[in-house]
């Protein structure tokens, strides 16, 4: 009886929380640009009179559908490559329209390409659905496999002319997603020095390394070294200078050390508020009747304070930022146990699946079908996963009703442009809100297209009745591949992870503080990145397993703080690959130290508790070899089932 209790109580907070609207803010912008980029085309066809043609570029206003707030060089780069994508798929679903089963596996492996690509390369966005709905929607068009280029093309043109509207914005404020990340990073770290002595530390301290992380990432794909600003180089010294106060902080505060001065966290926030100005507030002002721990941090505020005051060229030598290697990450996905490898290759199987059934089963309009499963299966976890059913369910019968009220005005011409338009407005506007809320509007636009582009004499309530069921049957094959593929895959390959990553740190360590010959750079060495990949992976494989069902609690309490103590572990080392001057440790040190990353890795691999073990020094660094200890003790935190 208490068993069927909480079932019910879990599926009760399952549809609660589907159902739930955040508190984003609408994207106002961003919607009526996607709206523009969606109906343009098909004004633009009917003044070339053809209205047919007009819808095929319509499809390439999905480009806009990928805008989103990160740099304008990698936006650029980002949308192009996504035409180049949405015009090869529309050639392949005309060229295999005439032979199903063929579609079907490649829309399978469309879709797993798209969600490798999208997650190796972390690109936000909403992956491969586009991709598959373009290919899917292509496929079922009247077959004339001859056709295929004038069709791609006008996908291509669509695109084009989504890429223009994206990049308007650079004329304006060419760097604004690099200064808002700079600025969150030092609003971060405010809040992180309010937080010294008190029980939000770790959590504060995860927060700054995430911004961090982040801002390292938009500051290295906004980089263009042919172009270099001066308000993009004193952002990336900014940055820079944010992780030494970091750092400077971990050295100089030991654990046990009472509250900073509130003055500290107030300067920090006056340096972000500044950036806009390009003045700071801070003032330089000798403290008195301080220790030397507290000069030192003060010193490093008022450094941040003279990169914003000081002319450019006067702030040291010239940036370099290097970027990893697209094969070396690509590489770094490819692995049996790569979450991101795991994810494709269940969203392609599903996805050839759920076509493979469409169309054997000969449903009209068979491409609704895998199109609703790929949609439940965006979600990251199971939760999500049962979210995006529940919301695509619901959302999908509200919005044909809809449909049935726009579709009954019997729209022509300039009207189905305008209805075009408003429904990818709303649509955009309340993805932020709610995946149902914008399912509600996508439907009905996906149905206009679809009714409008047909040279069928089907009636809507053939169309509507029609796409209820394949939605159904999508989400039905959608939730059954999670679950038989991927029910308790996240939480079974943690210990696997956690083991190789520790591994990694072990060996970026060693070079770090071992002599590897005159011009060796650690920044760029294979180490690292086999540790950065290690790193990101481990989190993401974290962060599913919360979401899965049943979710095993104890593991993941369990869990959090040795992953927390592992990423400021590979922080401390990648920040200190940044520097010149290292201590080259001895051969017995470098054993000692060897010796407890092993037993911890052992400990993790064996999903045992690790013999704590002394840490030997290691020179200037005791941050370092603070969280190695730190680290060993995670361990112990709780106790696991």
């Amino acid at each position: 009886m208490g068993e069927n209790k909480n079932g019910s109580l879990k599926v009760t907070s399952i549809i609660r929380q589907a159902l739930m609207v955040n508190k984003m803010p609408f994207p106002w912008l961003k919607a009526f640009c996607a709206g523009l980029a969606a109906s343009l085309p098909i004004m633009f066809g009917l003044l070339l009179g053809n209205f047919q043609y007009g819808l095929l570029a319509g499809m390439g206003g999905f480009t806009y559908l990928y805008v989103f707030h990160i740099p304008y060089a990698q936006r650029a780069k980002k949308l192009f490559f996504v035409i180049l994508g949405i015009t090869f798929v529309t050639f392949l679903g005309t060229v295999t329209a005439p032979h199903p089963l063929a579609a079907a596996i490649l829309m399978g492996l469309i879709g797993g390409i798209g969600i490798f690509i999208f997650g190796a390369l972390k690109i936000k966005g909403p992956s491969a659905i586009f991709f598959v709905l373009i290919f899917a929607m292509t496929s079922g068009m009247p077959v004339q496999p001859e056709l295929a280029p004038l069709r791609a093309g006008l996908a291509f043109l669509g695109g084009a002319l989504s890429w223009v509207i994206a990049m308007i914005g650079w004329f304006f404020h060419p760097h604004g997603p690099e200064q808002d990340v700079v600025k969150r990073e030092y609003f971060e770290l405010a809040s992180f020095f309010d937080s010294i002595g008190s029980d939000h530390l770790n959590a504060a301290g995860q927060r700054v390394m995430t911004v961090f992380k982040e801002a390292e990432e938009t500051l290295t794909a906004g980089y263009i070294s042919w172009r270099k600003t001066d308000l993009f180089q004193r952002l990336f010294l900014l940055h820079n200078h944010a992780n030494l106060i970091f750092m400077t902080v971990l050295e100089n505060i030991p654990e046990e050390h009472a509250k900073l001065p509130p003055e500290m966290g107030d300067s920090i926030r006056n340096i972000a508020q500044s950036l806009d100005q390009g003045e700071c507030g801070v003032k330089n002002e000798e403290q008195k009747n301080m220790d030397q721990s507290i000069n030192t941090i003060w010193a490093r505020i008022y450094e941040a304070e003279a990169i914003l005051q000081t002319p450019i060229t006067e702030l040291g030598p010239e940036m370099e930022l290097s970027k990893q290697p697209l094969k070396t990450t690509f590489l770094g996905a490819f692995d049996k146990n790569s979450f991101v490898f795991i994810s494709a290759l269940r969203f392609g199987v599903v996805t050839m699946i759920a076509a493979i059934i469409a169309y054997k089963f000969g449903f009209n309009r068979a491409y609704w079908i895998p199109l609703s499963c790929v949609a439940v299966m965006s979600g990251a976890t199971i939760v999500s996963t049962y979210h995006r059913a529940i919301q695509r369910g619901i959302g999908t019968i509200l919005g044909i009703l809809i449909a049935s009220l726009v579709l009954s005005t019997q729209p022509t011409g300039y009207m189905i442009a305008f209805f075009v338009l408003l429904l990818t407005f709303i649509t955009e506007l309340f993805i932020v809100k709610n995946y149902g809320l914008a399912a509600l509007f996508f439907t009905p636009n996906a149905l206009l297209m679809a009714e409008s582009g047909s040279h069928g004499n089907y009636s809507f309530s053939f169309y509507a009745s029609a796409r209820i069921l394949d939605v159904i049957i999508g989400i039905v094959i959608g939730i059954l591949g999670v679950l038989l593929l991927g029910r308790q895959s996240a939480s079974s390959r943690l210990p696997h992870n956690i083991t190789k990553t520790i591994r990694s740190q072990a060996q970026f360590l060693f070079i770090l503080f071992s002599d590897q010959g005159e011009g060796f750079d650690a920044g760029k060495s294979r180490e690292r990145s086999k540790m950065r990949t290690n790193l990101n992976n481990l989190r993401t494989m974290y962060d599913t397993a919360t979401g899965e069902i049943p979710v095993n609690q104890k593991a993941l309490e369990y869990y959090w703080p040795v992953i927390f103590s592992i990423e400021q572990l590979g922080y401390l080392l990648e920040k200190c690959s940044l520097m010149s001057k290292r201590p080259v440790l001895s051969d017995d040190t470098l054993a000692q130290l060897f010796y407890v990353f092993e037993t911890i890795a052992n400990a993790a691999d064996r999903e045992t508790f690790p013999v704590i073990k002394n840490v030997p020094k290691i020179g200037e660094f005791p941050s370092i070899e603070k969280e190695i200890d730190s680290l060993q003790h995670a361990f112990q935190l709780n106790t696991k089932k």
